[in-house]
């Protein structure tokens, strides 16, 4: 019995720092999927983006980690607003499959210009001393690294629940979400609103990359080998919701750190199997209705 408790245990923390990430990482794509109705297969580059420019700067300047976690994300949230300007918008309204088009190609191209810069291998993720090591919990050690991504991924969602629920800003994306027509005609500026929302979706993916290189590794192929797991968690929390892909994280995070633990040669069938079962009963995901916050 103790070694079944120990193993829950062991389970429940790998998964809920796995799904901390996962959802950083897609629930800008959530939304802005949602608000734009775009189709962003590309949303992956700006997490690698993001953890490449914090271990640039960690490993070969010797920028503090916090410093270097907080300029990947603005300066990747602050980059993708000239792309969205310059790229995207030409895509708005037009037909999936040009914006399907668009953005793997983007895929590719971020994949050659990565390998150039960076070269193929592995971007090294060593956390800083303070965060290294293990930390005794329930009478256990766990990764001190790992409770640090659950902590901060637990105070980062709470600050965007709040800042998309209690605010006037948050009160406008929803209601550019819910309906965009209507929105426009009680005078949102729904342009401006698509950009910010845009960088705020981008810089949290650059978050989540920077935050979680250590339980995903950046690599080049980064943004094509992860895009099923960001679209899985936004499918199945539901197109348009905040809250949706949390709990849709938190499901797929647990449960494939469950499934790779008791049946390692059975890798990821088990999340694909889940999917399916899932979006058969619930095509629209767990949380029902596109663009409800």
């Amino acid at each position: 019995m103790a070694d079944v408790f120990s193993a829950v245990i062991s389970i429940a923390f790998h998964g809920v720092a796995f799904a901390m990430v996962l959802y950083l990482i897609s629930v800008g794509l959530s939304v802005t999927m949602g608000l734009m109705g775009f189709v962003n297969l590309a949303h992956g580059v700006f997490a690698a983006a993001g953890g490449y420019v914090m271990t640039t700067l960690f490993n070969d300047y010797g920028v503090p980690f916090p410093l270097a976690v907080a300029i990947a994300a603005i300066v990747v949230g602050a980059g993708s607003v000239a792309l969205e300007r310059t790229l995207y918008r030409r895509f708005y309204g037009g037909d999936e499959l040009d914006q399907v088009l668009m953005t793997i190609a983007l895929v590719f191209i971020s994949i050659a210009g990565a390998k150039y810069i960076w070269g193929s291998e592995q971007a090294p993720m060593h956390p800083p001393p303070y965060l290294a090591g293990q930390v005794e919990l329930i009478g256990r050690d766990f990764p001190t690294y790992r409770a640090f991504i659950i902590v901060a991924g637990a105070v980062l969602v709470t600050l965007l629940w709040l800042g998309l629920d209690r605010t006037r800003l948050g009160a406008k994306i929803r209601a550019a979400v819910d309906n965009r027509r209507m929105a426009q005609s009680v005078g949102i500026d729904t342009s401006s609103l698509f950009s910010f929302t845009f960088a705020l979706g981008t810089g949290l993916a650059a978050l989540g990359g920077a935050l979680g290189a250590e339980l995903l590794p950046v690599f080049p192929g980064y943004a094509l080998d992860n895009l099923i797991l960001f679209l899985i968690v936004v499918a199945v929390g539901g197109l348009g919701t905040i809250r949706g892909p949390f709990f849709a994280a938190l499901l797929l995070g647990v449960a494939d750190t469950a499934f790779k633990y008791l049946v390692p040669e059975f890798g990821s069938f088990f999340i694909y199997a889940l999917t399916l079962v899932i979006l058969l009963v619930r095509p629209k995901g767990l949380f029902g209705q596109i663009g409800r916050a």
